[in-house]
């Protein structure tokens, strides 16, 4: 006897039924993670990064900066003296941010662009910063916390 003949009103469902439901589920919960704008804010710091000098000072142009590729991580330096970190991964589609020139930081993937001093976003088709990484000056070195 299916649910609606005992009178609960409701389609009985079969396996196949059960299967494609939860297969639709399961794809738009993959598909909504993948593609669309990431969070931005405090970025994640990598394992085994933390308390690393990941570039020299002086490797960090005044106005520019530099794409760390084993890490992931974009430093800036936009005013003398003043050091900044973001991640590398822009949040509209997850490409990698070139080097930051003339405090912008572009992405040559869809032609968004970040300030290097912020991370906001200044043009899209992202919406979203770049996520920052707190960081200090150690010596010459610079490191993440």
């Amino acid at each position: 006897m299916t649910g609606a003949e005992r009178g609960f009103g409701m389609p009985e469902f079969g396996r196949r039924e059960a299967l494609g439901v939860a297969g639709v589920a399961v794809c738009g919960v993959a598909l909504a993670g993948c593609g669309g704008e990431q969070g931005a804010g405090k970025a994640v710091v990598p394992p085994g990064i933390k308390g690393k000098v990941i570039a020299g000072t002086a490797d960090i142009p005044v106005g520019g900066g530099k794409v760390i590729h084993e890490w992931k991580i974009v430093v800036t330096q936009p005013t003398s003296g003043v050091y900044k970190a973001f991640t590398a991964s822009c949040p509209h589609k997850g490409c990698a941010v070139a080097s930051p020139e003339n405090g912008v930081i572009p992405c040559p993937c869809h032609g968004s662009e970040f300030a290097a001093d912020s991370g906001k976003c200044l043009k899209g088709p992202a919406k979203a910063p770049l996520a920052e990484f707190a960081l200090k000056v150690d010596g010459d070195g610079i490191v993440i916390l």
